[in-house]
């Protein structure tokens, strides 16, 4: 995969495959995702650990976002 690396706010509405998130000073890189009841989200690790996030839990992430994506055009000074 190719891009830059972004730090992101992460939460169960918005957590991607390949994220990698910190966790006890270690990075794990999320592989796949399972929704559960109230909203939250069990993740899958390339490890093979998981972890439930709730809706409420919010954490930091790395993300590879392309730097060649059209980005919305900035609004015209008037």
């Amino acid at each position: 995969m190719t891009g830059v690396l972004v730090a992101v706010e992460i939460s169960a509405a918005n957590v991607r495959r390949g994220d990698q998130v910190m966790v006890g000073g270690q990075a794990f890189t999320v592989r796949d995702m399972i929704a559960v009841t109230g909203g939250g989200k069990r993740l899958e690790f390339t490890s093979g650990e998981f972890l439930t996030m709730r809706s409420t839990t919010v954490l930091w992430a790395a993300r590879r976002v392309s730097p060649r994506l059209a980005r919305p055009p900035r609004p015209a000074f008037r």
